[in-house]
């Protein structure tokens, strides 16, 4: 069965997610997370891409991200990881393909799943027993929204200055609600939507975004013919 193109919409922002073949290691050295997040922050501002909030686990990638163009998200990420490829390879004295396919994502719904999709980021560390506290994992954007150091790779979504009027303020609000969590539900929505491809948000969302695209949204919201493929990859 031929699967559903990808789903790429300016202005929006995207949760996405990409692992090593095979599900080995694409990371193995500090060198390795900063050069990867080096090349990410120079492809983000070529093409027009705010990234919001990332994590780096050692074989796979989480990036949370708004795009200003149709074009902006697969052109950095294209462009970031053919170059780290090389990179690693060289490094590691291997050949070959790194990447599990292509990366997979969808839009979601800032009002409703924003926070919690960064939420999740920051604790998958955690959940992966790597730490105790998400403060403690430098490889996301927790330490920059908690106020422990400045990420310039990071531009904050609107609705993170919406936590509080003052920068501690916000840090402060930032770091608990991180600390209180999320839902089973939330989790198992941002994994499976960003893995399927479906958009995720409430009706009224979806509705005015179907009239965006030609490209089915979800599983019961039927959209107008799809006119492309491309490959996704299994991820969790």
């Amino acid at each position: 069965m031929a699967r559903l193109p990808r789903l790429t919409l300016p202005g929006y922002p995207h949760h996405l997610i990409q692992r090593g073949n095979n599900r080995q290691a694409v990371f193995s050295s500090a060198a390795d997370h900063q050069m990867f997040l080096a090349l990410l922050e120079e492809s983000a501002s070529k093409f027009g891409v705010a990234l919001h909030a990332y994590v780096l686990m050692g074989n796979h990638f989480h990036l949370l991200a708004t795009p200003s163009t149709a074009e902006g998200l697969p052109q950095m990420m294209q462009a970031a990881g053919r170059r780290y490829v090389r990179y690693f390879n060289d490094s590691q004295g291997r050949s070959g393909t790194l990447w599990e396919g292509r990366y997979r994502g969808t839009v979601i719904e800032a009002e409703r799943y924003l926070l919690a999709c960064m939420a999740y980021f920051d604790l998958n560390p955690v959940r992966a027993g790597l730490v105790v506290d998400a403060k403690d994992y430098p490889w996301s954007s927790h330490g920059h929204y908690a106020g422990l150091r400045v990420d310039s790779l990071v531009t904050p979504h609107p609705l993170v200055w919406a936590l509080g009027n003052t920068p501690f303020a916000r840090e402060a609000a930032y770091a608990e609600r991180v600390r209180a969590g999320i839902t089973a539900e939330q989790q198992d929505q941002l994994t499976r939507s960003a893995l399927s491809g479906w958009a995720l948000g409430g009706d009224g969302f979806l509705a005015a975004l179907q009239k965006l695209t030609d490209r089915r949204l979800t599983k019961n919201l039927a959209g107008r013919p799809v006119r492309q493929v491309v490959d996704g990859v299994d991820v969790e």
